[in-house]
C-alpha cells in the first residue's frame, strides 16, 4: 500500500493542472483579493486562512478526479489483481489526498507571511496548518465518493460545482458577514465554513468552538458513507 501511496503522490504532484489549480491559483487569488483597495492586516490574515482552506479543498477533491481517470483507463481493474486489498486501495487514495493538500496550504501561508507581511505568534503557524490539514479529510471523502461513482467526463463538472459552490457558500472567498442573514445561517452548517473557522480561531488567539469540529465530524461521516457506498457500487462493475 505504501508503494501505491508513493506512486499516486508522485503522479499527482507531477500533474501541471493540479499544481496550477490547487497551489498557484489560490495564491494568486489571495494576493489579488488582499492587495486591491488597501486591505488591512485583519483581512489579510483571515483571507490567508480562507484561501489556504480553498486550496486544500481543491486538492482533496482532486483525489477523486484521479480515481475517475484510473477507472476509465482500467487501472483500478489492474489493482484488483494485485496483492493489495480493496481496503488498502481506498486507504492509499485517502492518504494521497491527505498528503497532496499540504502544498496548497503551505503555499498560501508562505505568501501571507512573505508577501503580505502577515504576523502571528510563532506557534500559531504550525497549529493553523495542522488544523487545516486535518479538517480537509471530509472533502477527500467527498472527492473519492464522486470518483468511484461518476465517469471521468462527468467528474470535471461535478468537482468544479463542489469546489466553487462550497468555497463561496462557506465564506472562503468573501467574509460571511457580507452575506444576507439567511445565507449566513445556511453557511454556518457548511463544512467549508467550519473548516476555515478552525484556522481563524487560532489566528484570533482562541480555541475553535465545539460546533466547528462537531459539524465537520458530521460531514465526515456523511461523505465517508458516500465514498464507501460509491466504492462498493464501482467494485461490481470494474
Amino acid at each position: 500500500m505504501w508503494d501505491y501511496l508513493l506512486l499516486e503522490v508522485r503522479r499527482t504532484l507531477r500533474d501541471g493542472k493540479f499544481v496550477v489549480g490547487t497551489v498557484a491559483m489560490p495564491v494568486m487569488m489571495y494576493l489579488l483579493f488582499t492587495n486591491i483597495g488597501g486591505a488591512d492586516g485583519t483581512w489579510k490574515t483571515a483571507s490567508m486562512i480562507g484561501m489556504a482552506a480553498y486550496g486544500a479543498l481543491g486538492a482533496a477533491l482532486n483525489t477523486g478526479a484521479g480515481v475517475a481517470e484510473d477507472k476509465a483507463i482500467g487501472w483500478l481493474r489492474q489493482l484488483r489483481i494485485t496483492p493489495m486489498t480493496p481496503r488498502q486501495g481506498v486507504l492509499g487514495r485517502a492518504l494521497t489526498g491527505a498528503v497532496t493538500v499540504l502544498p496548497a496550504i503551505t503555499a498560501v501561508l508562505l505568501a501571507g507571511a512573505v508577501v503580505n507581511g502577515v504576523r502571528m505568534d510563532a506557534w500559531k503557524w504550525p497549529v493553523v496548518a495542522v488544523l487545516l490539514w486535518a479538517g480537509s479529510l471530509p472533502f477527500t471523502m467527498l472527492g473519492l465518493g464522486n470518483g468511484y461513482r461518476l465517469t471521468s467526463q462527468a467528474m470535471g463538472g461535478i468537482n468544479m460545482l463542489c469546489y466553487l459552490g462550497l468555497a463561496v457558500l462557506g465564506g472562503l472567498w468573501f467574509p460571511v458577514e457580507l452575506f444576507p442573514g439567511w445565507l449566513r445561517h445556511v453557511s454556518s452548517f457548511t463544512p467549508t465554513n467550519r473548516f476555515a473557522q478552525l484556522g481563524t480561531a487560532v489566528a484570533d488567539g482562541h480555541a475553535p468552538s465545539l460546533a466547528a469540529p462537531a459539524i465537520l465530524l458530521g460531514w465526515l461521516l456523511a461523505f465517508g458513507s458516500y465514498a464507501l457506498v460509491s466504492y462498493r457500487r464501482a467494485a461490481r462493475t470494474i
